[in-house]
């Protein structure tokens, strides 16, 4: 590093400090929606039960889990012990979900990320000692990967990228403090112009592997409770009714997805036809009554799934045929509504901090429709949308005209999901693509 960019690293280290008052606030104000934020404060401390990991992977949340859950099961297969670090409780709980029994026999063990401290740091290298760490998508923190260079660690990002707005602020700063993906000892980017992207940034060891998430499993559990219950003579009235997912919906944009229920309910009625049953899923737990209290009030007939459905997922509500919509409450059950559904929208894309991930939907071939703020998406949202398996709603009534042109049109439907199967093939294999890098430094770190 240059003395300006070493300058800026430290002003940067010496912020957190006097800023840690208001961190440890933000905590308590998270604390009051869900107080697991307020749990295992020590761990953001680097400190925690001791664990000796090999391979140590960083999910933020549950969506970079999922991400990770590929990678994390090749390393167990190959008899190493994995440390799991997240930012959210929603994160940890994914893990805890998805690792039980590996958590069990210790083999893996989750805990929350140290913030950008120098000694919670290097108390968690000193607890953990990893032999390789793994930073999911893009998750760039600046002490982070000093105080893993400093510790020997080596410290990859794994199924990354860099969105292009991200890309264009950073370039902007580029030649004043540097980038700290300079630091980072590798990269395995998601495409070839994320790893052009990561190169202009000064990054090392930059390979284009792929996305992860085309290689996640599809949870049977989950898709086998769907057609257990359209098997129902409960359920089987939604065969035929047609039913629409509106996954990973985030706060700003519940008011304007009912205002498209309510467009396409309209249109329906009109054409004499039994509208769609709205599966609404907030991406954030700690909304979960708000937004159904919101629903309910604006005069929507709304179950809840707590209520509708037991722990096995079969369901307990008959009142599920009139309902007008499906309000998915609950962590880990995606797969469930999105095989029960038609057609997909994912959230994110009418507020600008950008849509989210489109291959679940994908995985079970749905067509997904997104609005407008795709650049956290641009791969794979580029190339689905150029594949004709994805498409783009500028505004909620162009998304209400797009989700009634299709689920009045069957083949239409069929169409796209028969596109998927190849969209699929064409973009598997990031797993194998990237433990053929990763295996070998494992095999030669001491």
């Amino acid at each position: 590093m240059t003395l300006r960019q070493r300058l800026a690293l430290r002003l940067y280290r010496a912020v957190w400090y006097p800023a840690l008052p208001f961190v440890r606030d933000y905590f308590r104000r998270r604390g009051r929606k869900d107080p697991a934020y307020l749990e295992h404060m020590e761990e953001r401390f680097g400190q925690g039960a001791p664990f000796g990991a090999t391979v140590w992977v960083h999910a933020v949340s549950l969506g970079e889990l999922r991400s990770a859950v590929p990678l994390i099961r090749a390393f167990l297969d190959r008899g190493e012990r994995v440390l799991i670090t997240h930012l959210t409780p929603a994160g940890r709980r994914g893990s805890e979900a998805a690792f039980g029994p590996e958590i069990a026999a210790g083999d893996v063990a989750v805990r929350y990320l140290p913030l950008e401290l120098a000694g919670a740091w290097r108390r968690f290298f000193g607890n953990y000692r990893p032999r390789l760490g793994l930073a999911m998508e893009i998750e760039i923190w600046p002490v982070m990967i000093d105080e893993a260079r400093l510790a020997g660690v080596p410290l990859w990002l794994a199924n990354s990228q860099i969105p292009e707005r991200s890309f264009a602020r950073a370039r902007r700063w580029l030649p004043w403090i540097g980038h700290p993906v300079r630091g980072v000892a590798g990269v395995l980017a998601k495409s070839r112009i994320m790893a052009e992207r990561f190169r202009a940034l000064g990054a090392p060891n930059v390979h284009v592997v792929g996305e992860l998430r085309f290689d996640q499993p599809i949870p049977a559990r989950l898709t086998e409770a769907a057609a257990r219950l359209l098997a129902t003579p409960e359920g089987a009235v939604l065969r035929g009714r047609h039913v629409v997912a509106l996954a990973s919906v985030v706060e700003g944009e519940d008011e304007q997805y009912l205002a498209a229920y309510r467009l396409v309910q309209e249109r329906f009625r009109a054409a004499g036809r039994v509208p769609p049953l709205f599966i609404h899923i907030p991406r954030a737990p700690e909304r979960f009554g708000q937004v159904g209290d919101m629903l309910e009030a604006s005069g929507q007939r709304v179950l809840r799934r707590s209520h509708a459905f037991d722990a096995d997922l079969a369901l307990a509500d008959p009142r599920l045929a009139e309902a007008d919509i499906l309000l998915g409450d609950s962590l880990g059950e995606m797969y469930f509504y999105l095989a029960l559904s038609d057609l997909a929208v994912v959230g994110g894309g009418y507020v600008e901090k950008g849509a989210h991930n489109v291959i679940e939907p994908l995985a079970l071939r749905k067509p997904v429709l997104v609005g407008p703020h795709v650049w956290t998406i641009e791969y794979p949202g580029r190339e689905a949308e150029a594949a004709g398996v994805l498409r783009i709603c500028p505004t909620i009534p162009d998304l209400a005209q797009v989700m009634g042109d299709l689920l009045l049109d069957p083949a239409a439907l069929a169409a796209i999901s028969g596109r998927t199967e190849s969209f699929f093939a064409d973009h598997s294999g990031a797993t194998a693509r990237s433990m053929a890098i990763l295996e070998p430094l494992l095999d030669t770190t001491p």
